[in-house]
């Protein structure tokens, strides 16, 4: 949206997301999630202390610095700054060990992995309760006495699915690549479908906010 608003007024910003949900290792998820805060980062703190430049133990704790910086960043809380410890731990296990296990494994092994790892750190993210994310992740692994398939879980599962498709389809790069092929094509029928496309999304998207009650900007607890 930020990309599209400045397209308008005539300027250009860069790409802040390459499709993070195909990443096969969390090395790889963090060089396409949130990338403009990852490169500030990078040049105005890990660089300045050193970068990996002064050894191994000042690369890890520059490495640490940094993502106790990038939790900081999001908020006063200490969920955050668990959350960012969280990936700077994980980030140097790989660094030492994982990278080189994981080359050897199969592609869809790796983003399981990877995805898992993901997924924890957004209930860290989520609950500023401790106690909560313990409950919480202990539930989504089934540790605490739930089933894996219940009627909670259905009744989100069917009100839900529509949405949970399209989240997945549009995680791949593959609406992207047949845009790309329609704008290569020159023809009125090329211009037709993408403003209608565009369209239906503008549709769906507003049809969407005021069906919902309640719509906070989710960067106003930031």
């Amino acid at each position: 949206m930020a990309i599209g608003l400045a397209n308008i007024f005539g300027m250009d910003f860069d790409e802040n997301f390459n499709y993070p949900y195909i990443s096969k290792s969390i090395t790889e998820f963090w060089r396409r999630w949130h990338m403009t805060l990852g490169s500030w980062f990078r040049d105005y703190i890990y660089i300045p202390l050193g970068g990996n430049r002064k050894g191994f133990p000042k690369q890890i704790r520059n490495i640490l610095v940094v993502w106790f910086l990038t939790g900081a960043w999001h908020g006063a809380s200490w969920n955050f700054m668990l959350w960012g410890l969280f990936f700077g731990i994980i980030l140097i296990i790989e660094k030492v060990i994982l990278l080189k296990v994981l080359e050897k494994l199969p592609k869809w092994t790796n983003h399981i992995y990877a995805m898992l790892l993901v997924l924890v750190s957004w209930v860290i993210f989520a609950f500023e309760d401790l106690v909560k994310v313990k409950d919480y992740i202990l539930t989504m692994f089934h540790l605490n006495g739930t089933s894996i398939i219940n009627a909670e879980g259905l009744y989100y599962l069917k009100n839900y699915f529509i949405i949970i498709l399209i989240g997945i389809i549009l995680s791949t790069p593959v609406i992207s690549k047949l845009f790309k092929k329609l704008e290569e094509k020159q023809s009125n029928m090329r211009s037709i479908l993408l403003t209608g496309v565009y369209i239906g999304i503008l549709v769906l998207s507003t049809a969407s906010l005021v069906s919902d009650s309640y719509n906070p900007f989710l960067y106003f607890r930031f």
